[in-house]
């Protein structure tokens, strides 16, 4: 759209003038018109947002269970999601966590203080950096990609050749790091401008690029006899890798058309005395260590998983199951909320401040508390219908059932990190996320050797360790808050908690009858009959949990109706008396 400003609205671009200010709308009035209309943007945005997100999700999902089918749950599968790991970390503790969080802290303020301009260069005076930095620390990670892999998967010694795999495969995918990383910044500047959908979906194109050529790779590199009963070996391998490698390049790529919406254009500028540059650093470096939690604590997993062997794969295949109402609902708002109360710190508006984070914490509770009650309840059929094909066996469906039971316990936690976590650097106070996330780490580490050393509770007791820390860091953070913005009382918090856990209950007795009873059924011999059968309760699931929650007048699953009715084009709800 030349010479206009895209802002998403619904899910779709809305054109405006092309003016400098015109990607930030104007500031709401203090009171009751502000609370009313923030929150109703916000849950507009995360809609967006969570559409875009879903999207990603799936095809995320798609991906894992194309690459558990080729390879199934053992050596190979291990090597690649030990090897991807690595640079997996990187990308979620600074990529997409710690330097994201700080460049859109940074950069909506400036936007909203010195202009577009300023905003812009700062942009550019990052880029050039990044690019130097992590050029220099993908040759290094390559050069020690031996001593990378002892440290994390010192197991992989007790099988043949599986150590010296990873290692081979750590090396082609550590570039990966370099180019999530610039499109974390590209992100950044997006979400900033009010463009959300496009970037919340750039992963989607990663996602579809590397299953794509990753697969086309894999039959090149190691042709089969007969195609669809392949047996594949390390070379396909090695083509999934550089499937993953091309997915991360297109997840930078996709968003780049998008700059000339907001009027920016990226040029060389290297200022290592930007003064804005310095404030990003001092909000990146403890930001990395405090959303370090969930991710270390992953690494350290894998670590114990590593001799156990198939072991993390279970555990990866239910931890992306996990992500998906994380992305979908957690990072979506998180995503919509940070450069909203960054403006309001701006602006010092700290009443607004409140009503944003308090209303975010309910969104991301309102959706993550059934979903981590449906997962539970549904573990073995879902993980049976997505991953149980190919040389994914019925006991790989098991072992990853019980563990994504114990993840779906911290699932709340997670989400609630997302949103809690980024608020602290908007109100310059790193250093409370920081600590937090360092007892974290600490804790997992010792609850890993009382549950997997002490209790022999294998890779099970790896997910419940992460999933317990997650909620007490959740909780930390929660109590941290700084009280001129603590987002309500007991009272509040008690009401709200005792109806969504009713209404959560509903949706979990409901989903597991219908599973249950679907258990029994000849449709299951059919060949799409599991899938209808696993549909139908989640479905049964969801109904419940939204029927039980409006006769509970949880505020929240009105704005979700009001959402689905704009996404399909419906006639919006009204209140009884209120003008359409």
């Amino acid at each position: 759209m030349p010479g206009t400003t895209g802002l998403l609205h619904g899910g779709f671009f809305v054109s405006a003038p092309n003016d400098p200010q015109a990607a930030l709308p104007p500031p709401l009035p203090p009171g009751p018109t502000e609370s009313t209309e923030g929150n109703a943007a916000t849950h507009r945005a995360a809609g967006v947002v969570s559409l875009a997100v879903m999207g990603s999700r799936i095809f995320g999902l798609i991906r894992e269970l194309v690459f558990a089918a080729l390879f199934g749950a053992g050596k190979l599968l291990d090597a690649y999601l030990a090897a991807f790991q690595i640079p997996n970390l990187l990308r979620d503790l600074f990529a997409e966590g710690a330097l994201s969080t700080a460049f859109t802290t940074v950069f909506a303020k400036t936007w909203e203080e010195q202009g577009k301009a300023k905003a812009f260069s700062l942009a550019n005076h990052l880029l050039a950096i990044l690019l130097l930095l992590l050029s220099a620390l993908c040759l290094a990670g390559i050069l020690l990609a031996p001593l990378l892999v002892e440290l994390t998967s010192f197991g992989f010694h007790a099988i043949p050749g599986k150590f010296e795999l990873t290692v081979r495969l750590t090396r082609v995918l550590f570039p990966f790091i370099l180019f999530v990383a610039l499109a974390a910044v590209a992100m950044g500047i997006l979400n900033a401008g009010r463009i959300f959908g496009l970037p919340a979906s750039a992963s989607t194109a990663f996602n579809i690029v590397s299953v794509v050529l990753g697969v086309l790779f894999a039959y090149a590199l190691e042709p089969q006899r007969d195609p669809f009963h392949p047996s594949f070996g390390e070379a396909a391998v090695f083509g999934v890798c550089f499937g993953v490698l091309l997915g991360g390049l297109a997840q930078l790529l996709i968003q780049l058309p998008a700059f000339r919406w907001i009027g920016y254009h990226w040029r060389w500028e290297l200022d290592l005395s930007d003064p804005k540059l310095r404030e990003i650093w001092r909000l990146m470096i403890p930001s990395m260590i405090a959303g370090a939690a969930v991710q270390v604590n992953v690494l350290i997993n894998g670590m114990f998983a590593s001799e156990i062997n198939g072991g993390r794969s279970w555990l990866n295949c239910a931890f992306r199951l996990m992500q998906f109402p994380i992305g979908v609902f957690g990072v979506a708002i998180a995503t919509v909320t940070l450069p909203t109360v960054s403006r309001q710190h701006a602006r010092a508006d700290l009443d607004s401040f409140r009503r944003t984070l308090r209303h975010s914490l309910r969104l991301g509770l309102f959706y993550t508390v059934p979903a981590a009650v449906g997962l539970a309840v549904l573990s073995e059929p879902l993980i049976r219908l997505i991953y149980q094909h190919g040389r994914f066996s019925s006991w790989d469906t098991h072992q990853t059932a019980m563990a994504l039971e114990a993840y779906t316990l911290g699932l709340a936690g997670y989400a609630g990190i997302k949103i809690l976590a980024p608020c602290f650097y908007a109100l310059d106070s790193p250093s409370i996320p920081l600590r937090v996330s360092l007892f974290g780490i600490a804790l997992n580490l010792l609850l890993n050797f009382f549950l997997v050393k002490g209790l022999s509770f294998g890779h099970v007791g790896l997910a419940l360790t992460t999933s317990f820390v997650a909620l007490l860091n959740c909780a930390q953070l929660f109590l941290s808050l700084d009280q001129r913005v603590f987002p309500g009382g007991v009272r509040h918090w008690l009401s709200f908690l005792w109806r969504l856990a009713l209404a959560s209950a509903a949706c979990g007795i409901t989903a597991g009858s219908v599973a249950q009873a679907a258990g029994r059924s000849p449709l299951l011999s059919l060949p799409l009959g599991g899938a209808v059968l696993v549909a139908a309760a989640v479905a049964s699931g969801a109904l419940a949990f939204f029927l039980s929650a409006q006769a509970l007048r949880l505020d929240e699953c009105r704005e979700a109706l009001d959402l689905l009715c704009r996404v399909l084009r419906l006639p919006k709800r009204t209140r009884r008396g209120a003008t359409p």
